[in-house]
């Protein structure tokens, strides 16, 4: 089995969780199809098969507290971590141990209304890139997602975008490749119409 580099990891974030009494945290860690805000030049979409790979193998996926794994919340490989997809995105229910000091500090602080978000941590196998207007749009078709946690600023802006800049920098290489052949393409039809070459 091969793991991803923390160099590989992607995160983002999404507000979508609450607390069930003083037991079980649910919520959404991943919400389809929705537009990210702008990621640094581009906007996002999770597609709804990217997190099929994830479910299918079943990956053992860990649920943190703020991205620390020391802070381990639940795991699916435990039971205590689970994963499940509906219409609308990724849903997840944790049983965090109250006999652990920060799980309980972190049921408080979400049962009070003060942390309310939700990221993931994951790496793209299959994304697909296209122009919409003037702005990049990429959609992830495939992913293997590596964990989930609970964080305080669920913004795009304050994740890591850095793997997806590299993705971005490829699809506009390949733009203006496309761009630049065409052009070449149109002065040669051109000149073969004149009579020159």
């Amino acid at each position: 089995m091969t793991y991803a580099t923390s160099v590989d990891l992607e995160r983002r974030a999404v507000v979508e969780l609450r607390a069930e009494g003083d037991r079980r945290l649910r919520g959404y860690a991943i919400v389809f199809n929705r537009n990210s805000l702008d990621l640094g030049g581009f906007i996002e979409r999770i597609r709804p098969e990217a997190v099929d790979r994830t479910l299918s193998e079943a990956l053992d996926v860990r649920a943190l507290v703020g991205h620390d794994s020391d802070k381990i919340l639940g795991r699916t490989k435990s039971g205590t971590l689970r994963l499940s997809k509906d219409a609308r995105g990724l849903r997840i229910e944790i049983d965090p141990d109250p006999d652990i000091t920060y799980a309980r500090d972190i049921m408080r602080a979400v049962a009070r209304g003060d942390v309310t978000g939700m990221s993931f941590a994951f790496r793209t196998l299959e994304d697909d890139w296209r122009l919409e207007g003037d702005t990049p749009m990429r959609e992830v078709l495939d992913m293997r997602i590596s964990e989930v946690s609970i964080v305080s600023f669920p913004a795009y802006p304050d994740t890591d975008v850095s793997v997806a800049q590299r993705a971005l920098r490829a699809f506009q290489a390949k733009q203006q490749r496309s761009t630049s052949i065409a052009w070449l393409r149109k002065v040669h039809r051109t000149r073969l119409a004149a009579g020159g070459i």
